[in-house]
């Protein structure tokens, strides 16, 4: 990306709607309600031929440093600082007042380019709001409606102008161009050799858990700075905000979510907003880190969660939080494991990382757990090492007989990872018992290493080649 936009205004003037305009996708939370967005969020936005990054921040207000407000505000600096354009956007159609004066003073003060934006121009009685937003001495204002696209066109000429057109349209590299087909080498290729995992390629991780477990404070632990807005107050996250970072050599891109409360206590619309955008943040990652408070955990909804997550089929670790505050380490950690064993018998092996988001203790062994849980949510295993481990299954403890008759189980392969998920040939795999599906999943995740991660095995029953043919008499 070419260069760095921050979308900057107090609360409720339409930032976030802009944010997803120039997105293409509705990644930011959009209601009614002033101060829905807390952290700043980037993204890749495009205008009219323009790419380059865009900020969206929490709105600013005047408020003591120490409250949340305050907080929040910090972090909008920070993203204005960070960027090298601000789009000051004002509300048209309820006109300015004495808070939009003071962010048009401030930006003033930081010496960066700014572009004054009269959003909602579309409504009736706009026009005043418009013209009253010259007073800011920022410049002449773009008028546009981010909720219906218009103004798009002099929103890019006012970017460009602000940014200069050599930072908007940087010169292309010359690329060279083939249209010869190169074939690649099939020499020593085997669609039943087991790949060998990737540990170069991006990681996404989601961190999910009640409200208050810790998670933002984890995120900003592993940063290394305060990019997360975090505090005493529960539900301070709204919006599921993506960070990146490399540890070890390897881009790790991280999702922090909202808290998730029992359901039958999430009453307010944008509390429910909040907790699928949570969802879709498990449905995006690869490897979902399930955060325990260690000074009360295994409440009813920290179980639920832990069974949401691999209902989805994505691979879970648990990370009990808030280590620093255990007294007697030893014998909580040990019944931690015998109640991780007793209360989670669907996650058997899960991996358990006693962590403090506050100290930073046990974060690289955390991190270690989820590469290590990858690998096997990522595992393949050929086929002829299934078919001798299905016989050797059989042999140990054959399938139960129904209704007189035996099932026979006459062919395994593995037909995806991620999570693992086999096929087996079978006789009336309709009549094949949960207990005995049940008994091969255990041990595949025994005999092949692959605990904490959903295994999911599919029976198809094998075709009769005589079915349908009329009985010669």
């Amino acid at each position: 990306m070419s260069f760095t936009v921050a979308i900057v205004g107090r609360p409720n003037v339409g930032k976030s709607t802009l944010f997803n305009r120039l997105v293409g996708k509705k990644l930011a939370l959009v209601d009614d309600t002033p101060g829905v967005t807390r952290d700043r969020r980037p993204g890749d936005a495009r205008l009219m031929g323009l790419t380059f990054t865009i900020i969206d921040t929490a709105g600013l207000e005047e408020a003591d440093e120490e409250s949340l407000q305050g907080r929040m505000r910090a972090q909008t600096e920070a993203a204005i600082d960070e960027a090298d354009l601000s789009l000051f956007v004002v509300d048209a159609k309820n006109g300015l007042t004495p808070v939009d004066t003071a962010l048009a003073e401030m930006l003033r003060r930081r010496g960066k380019p700014v572009v004054l934006v009269a959003n909602k121009s579309e409504a009736r009685g706009s026009d005043s709001g418009f013209y009253d937003a010259y007073t800011l001495g920022l410049g002449e204002p773009t008028p546009i409606s981010a909720e219906h696209g218009e103004g798009m066109l002099d929103l890019r000429d006012a970017i460009v102008e602000a940014i200069g057109k050599d930072r908007a349209y940087p010169a292309k590299e010359d690329v060279a161009v083939t249209n010869v087909d190169i074939p690649q080498s099939e020499e020593g290729s085997d669609e039943d050799e087991e790949p060998a995992y990737d540990d170069t390629k991006p990681l996404r991780v989601a961190i999910v858990g009640r409200p208050n477990a810790g998670k933002s404070t984890l995120i900003n632990r592993f940063l290394g700075e305060d990019r997360l807005l975090t505090g005493p107050e529960a539900g301070i996250t709204r919006d599921s905000i993506s960070v990146e970072w490399d540890w070890r050599g390897r881009t790790i891109k991280m999702f922090d979510t909202a808290g998730m409360r029992r359901k039958a206590r999430v009453i307010e619309k944008l509390e429910k907003l909040s907790v699928a955008d949570a969802l879709r943040a498990i449905r995006f990652a690869e490897t979902v880190v399930i955060v325990f408070d260690a000074t009360i955990p295994f409440e009813k909804q920290d179980l639920q969660i832990v069974d949401l997550v691999l209902r989805e089929g994505r691979a879970a670790v648990l990370a009990f939080n808030k280590w620093d505050m255990i007294e007697d380490r030893q014998a909580v950690l040990a019944d931690l494991r015998e109640k991780t064993d007793r209360l989670l018998p669907q996650a058997r092996g899960i991996r358990a990382v006693p962590i403090s988001g506050q100290t930073g203790w046990g974060l690289d062994k955390l991190m270690q757990s989820i590469i290590d849980t990858d690998r096997v949510w990522n595992k393949r295993i050929s086929t002829a090492k299934l078919n001798r481990w299905l016989e050797t299954q059989q042999i140990q403890h054959p399938p139960p007989a129904v209704s007189g008759r035996r099932i026979k189980l006459k062919y395994m392969t593995q037909v995806k990872a991620r999570p693992p998920a086999f096929m087996i040939s079978c006789t009336r795999s309709d009549a094949l018992p949960e207990s005995y599906t049940r008994y091969l999943i255990n041990g595949l995740r025994a005999d092949f290493d692959m605990p904490s991660v959903p295994i999911r095995i599919h029976f198809r029953s094998a075709e009769n080649p005589f079915e349908g043919k009329k009985r010669r008499t």
